[in-house]
């Protein structure tokens, strides 16, 4: 069984996004839609055939209603169907050392990668190559698209396909509209393990993580840094948000009487929400 958690450039369009959990139910766990972020995260998991068709229907469908020459939002952007990566649950904490449940990740990263070449989007590929990071910062210069258009589709832009380990997304709010206060707290974090950003959303700043290995960084130690740096600055956390779904095992060491303030709990897991979609 894969996972994907596929990174959409739109979170206002309720037409739109109210229609995506009906076109991939027979694999849908979560979506989570942000309009200052103007990006939903639709969370997909089943076996290799039925995630790939439903892929394709959530593509066809997206960039039948998103013009990214058109968006606008406070989260780094590449093309309408922005990032698409393919988890194996098979080796949920290190996939990468299970060969055969990462190959099949690989193999889906690259079939989906062909098939959007035949649509004439530009494909980057990630996951045993560039970075995510590197490819937003290089993309058409550095870096050239794996398929498709050697330029930006005039409508669709460019797709990032990755084949990875599971991570977390998770922001925190802070009760400041100081935008420079954000953007040192996710300077003093950023790590290796932990990609981070620091953005004004609306009247409010936010630090938004990417916890790339969720065995090294806990979401409640991270929340703990964040308070501490934000405290030194005279600020406070307005809250905090999980974006999607995490991993049970991100659990296994967090009490439970932090779940709500951290914004996580058993029914936010993939594992949960693979097991409501099986009954």
């Amino acid at each position: 069984m894969l996972e994907s958690a596929i990174n959409i450039s739109e979170g206002k369009n309720r037409i739109l996004l109210d229609r995506l959990p009906s076109l991939s139910a027979a694999c849908f766990l979560d979506i989570h839609s942000d309009p200052y972020h103007n990006r939903s995260v639709l969370t997909l998991a089943g076996d290799d055939t039925a995630l790939m068709a439903t892929i394709q229907n959530v593509v066809l469908v997206s960039l039948e209603n998103i013009d990214i020459s058109k968006h606008s939002g406070v989260h780094p952007r590449l093309g309408a169907v922005d990032v698409v990566p393919f988890v194996p649950l098979d080796s949920h904490r290190h996939p990468t050392r299970d060969k055969a449940a990462f190959s099949r990740a690989i193999e889906a990263r690259d079939q989906l990668c062909e098939w959007l070449g035949t649509l004439g989007i530009p494909c980057f590929l990630y996951g045993n190559g560039h970075s995510l990071p590197e490819i937003r910062k290089d993309a058409f210069t550095k870096i050239m698209p794996d398929n498709g258009l050697r330029l930006p589709h005039p409508t669709a832009g460019a797709c990032c396909v990755g084949a990875r380990e599971a991570l977390v997304a998770y922001n925190i709010w802070l009760d400041t509209a100081e935008l420079a206060v954000a953007k040192y707290i996710a300077k003093s974090l950023r790590s290796d393990q932990l990609r981070t950003l620091g953005l004004m959303v609306g009247d409010m700043t936010q630090v938004s993580f990417n916890i790339v290995d969720t065995t090294a960084i806990k979401i409640d130690n991270l929340y703990d840094a964040v308070e501490r740096l934000a405290l030194s600055e005279g600020v406070a956390i307005s809250r905090a948000e999980l974006v999607g779904l995490l991993p049970a095992e991100c659990l296994a060491t967090i009490p439970p009487n932090r779940y709500e303030q951290l914004d996580i709990g058993p029914e936010r897991t993939v594992e949960g929400r693979i097991t409501m979609l099986q009954r």
